[in-house]
């Protein structure tokens, strides 16, 4: 568990990183590199999810041997199984990171839901509807291995 005081913004207390795939921790299916050091590092401390249509059928694969709880979703209403599955995970706990039109409603409703802008892009409505928009998803990481970072960002 990772807690925060962050001035105005609240204290969450998160258990949970839940993290989209596709144009997230991966580019056309194969995952970026550092991002599986990472999420072993950070496994440690949260309980990791990966939340995913998966469209190039290879998330199985490259999160083979990771501490990581992976779901794919139907390709209908992702946005909606999404937010479901932070639901029932419970909003305040989790730490959710997507870059899709499809992970906005995750990111709106995670205790802190950041965006990232990688090479697949960005969705207007993830970057809208999250808290931090980060440049990569090891920059979005480094954020809970240094939270005094996301203090600085998100305090008023």
């Amino acid at each position: 568990m990772i807690a925060l005081t962050i001035p105005g913004f609240g204290s969450p207390r998160l258990e949970h990183l839940v993290l989209d795939y596709n144009g997230t921790l991966c580019i056309d299916g194969r995952l970026l590199p550092g991002v599986r050091e990472a999420l072993a590092a950070l496994a440690e401390e949260l309980v990791i999810h990966v939340i995913t249509a998966d469209t190039f059928g290879l998330a199985g694969v490259e999160l083979a041997g990771l501490p990581v709880n992976l779901t794919i979703v139907a390709e209908a209403d992702q946005a909606e199984a999404k937010l479901a599955y932070i639901e029932r995970l419970g909003p305040a706990s989790v730490f959710a990171v997507g870059n899709g039109r499809n992970d906005r409603k995750m990111l709106a409703a995670a205790a802190i839901g950041v965006a990232l802008i990688q090479r697949e892009g960005a969705a207007a409505a993830a970057i809208a509807e999250a808290d931090v928009v980060a440049a990569g998803v090891l920059d979005a990481l480094e954020l809970l291995r240094h939270p005094k970072r996301l203090v600085a960002t998100l305090r008023s």
